[in-house]
C-alpha cells in the first residue's frame, strides 16, 4: 500500500476514529485504526465492538492495500509531522514507513485483515436531523444521565420517534431531562435506548452547523449516524426503559417566574462555599414576590433574594445546587417557569410547549440549617 495525504486531513480524520478506540482491551488488534486503501477512497476505521466510527479522508492512493496501525502510535506521529503532505507505505512484513519532509518512521502493523470491521447495517429506516439540532438535543439533556453501570438503562438515552416528534430522555435516579423536537416529516414510532458515550462522542465529531445534516438509521440491535464523510455504528441498550409518563405530573400548588440567568448566577455563587463532594443543599424560600436563597457550610453562609412573579403557596424546600445549575445552563430562554407541589415533591421546570421539561426531586434538610 502507498498514499499520499494532507497532514490535516489526516489529522482530522484519525482524531474522529481515534474516539472508538477503547482506553483498555486484551485484544491488540483494537487498539488500531484501519487504513483501508483497497478501493478508490481511503478510509479510516476504529472499533471497539460497542462503537464503531468509519470516515473517508481525501489522499492520492499510488498503491492498493490496507493496514492496522496503533492508534495511540500512529495519532501522535501524525499530529507531530510537519505540516505538508504525508506519504505511508507498507511493505510484506507489516512493517509501515509514514514519511513527511525529512521525517521518516517505520513502525510495526498488524494485518489489516485481522480487524473488526463494522457490522453491516440495512439502512431502511432513516430518520434526518440538522447537525445542530442533534448537538442541541445531546447537549441539553446528557448531563442527566447515570455515569455508573450499576443500572445499564441509566447510562444511554433513550430516542423516542412518534409521528413527527423526536423525543429524548435521560434520567440518573435524582432527575429526569426531556427534550421534544419537532421533524420535518413523519415517522413510524420508534424507541431505542442510545449509549451516553456514543452520542458524547458524535458531539465532539459533528460540526453544529444549521444547513449540515445528519442521517439516522435504526436497526433492532443497532444505530447508525452518517453526516460529512463519516459513519458512526453503535450497539444500542437492550430492554425497556422507565416508564417516565407516571412521574410526570402537570398539577402544582406554587408556581415561579425567574429571570434564568439571575437564578443561575445566584445559584453558582452559593457553590463557592461548598467543598468538592460536600453535600450541602440550597434552601429556597419562595414568598410573594421574591425567593431567598441561603446556602450554609462549614466555609461559611451566603443569603440571596431574587424578585420573582408567583402563583399559589409559600414553600420551603432544599436542592442539591449542581442539579439546578446544570438544567438552568443547558436552557436558551430569558425566563424560566418552575413548577412546585411541597417541600417533598419533585420540582418542574418547563417551557409551555414542554419542548423541554427538567425534573428535579428535593433534598430533605433542617429548616435551621
Amino acid at each position: 500500500m502507498k498514499i499520499i495525504c494532507k497532514k490535516s486531513n489526516l489529522v482530522k480524520g484519525v482524531s474522529i476514529v481515534s474516539k472508538a478506540v477503547p482506553s483498555k482491551t486484551t485484544m491488540p488488534i483494537l487498539e488500531c485504526i484501519l487504513v483501508d486503501a483497497s478501493t478508490d477512497i481511503i478510509k479510516l476505521t476504529a472499533n471497539d465492538m460497542e462503537l464503531g466510527i468509519e470516515t473517508k479522508i481525501e489522499g492520492e492512493i499510488q498503491e492498493r492495500g490496507i493496514i492496522a496501525l496503533n492508534a495511540r502510535i500512529f495519532s501522535e506521529i501524525v499530529r507531530k509531522l510537519p505540516d505538508n503532505d504525508v506519504t505511508i507505505e507498507t511493505d510484506s512484513n507489516h512493517q509501515a514507513l509514514i514519511t513527511c519532509e525529512k521525517a521518516k518512521f517505520n513502525i510495526a502493523a498488524h494485518s489489516g485483515e485481522d480487524f473488526s470491521y463494522l457490522p453491516s447495517i440495512e439502512k431502511i429506516d432513516c430518520v434526518t436531523v440538522t447537525e445542530f439540532t442533534l448537538k442541541e438535543v445531546i447537549r441539553q439533556t446528557i448531563f442527566s444521565i447515570a455515569d455508573n453501570d450499576t443500572n445499564k438503562m441509566m447510562t444511554g438515552e433513550l430516542f423516542e420517534i412518534d409521528g413527527n416528534i423526536l423525543k429524548v430522555v435521560t434520567l440518573d435516579g435524582h432527575r429526569i431531562s426531556i427534550r421534544k423536537i419537532e421533524l420535518k416529516e413523519s415517522y413510524e414510532p420508534k424507541k431505542v435506548i442510545v449509549p451516553g458515550k456514543t452520542l458524547q462522542e458524535i458531539s465532539k465529531i459533528i460540526g453544529g452547523e444549521s444547513d449540515a445534516l445528519v442521517d439516522i438509521f435504526f436497526t433492532n440491535n443497532h444505530i447508525v449516524f452518517e453526516f460529512d464523510q463519516t459513519v458512526v455504528v453503535s450497539r444500542l441498550i437492550e430492554g425497556d426503559y422507565f416508564k417516565i409518563d407516571q412521574m410526570l405530573s402537570s398539577d402544582y400548588e406554587t408556581k415561579v417566574r425567574i429571570n434564568k440567568k439571575e437564578l443561575l448566577n445566584c445559584i453558582d455563587r452559593a457553590t463557592l462555599l461548598i467543598k468538592e463532594g460536600d453535600k450541602k443543599p440550597i434552601i429556597i424560600n419562595i414568598t410573594d414576590d421574591a425567593m431567598e436563597l441561603k446556602i450554609k457550610s462549614q466555609i461559611g453562609t451566603m443569603d440571596e433574594t431574587i424578585y420573582i412573579t408567583k402563583e399559589g403557596k409559600d414553600l420551603l424546600i432544599g436542592f442539591n445546587p449542581k442539579f439546578l445549575i446544570d438544567a438552568l445552563r443547558v436552557i436558551d430562554d430569558e425566563e424560566v417557569d418552575l413548577y412546585f407541589m411541597n417541600a417533598k415533591a419533585p420540582c418542574f421546570i418547563k417551557d409551555e410547549e414542554q419542548s423541554y421539561i427538567y425534573l428535579i426531586l428535593p433534598v430533605n434538610f433542617n429548616a435551621a440549617a
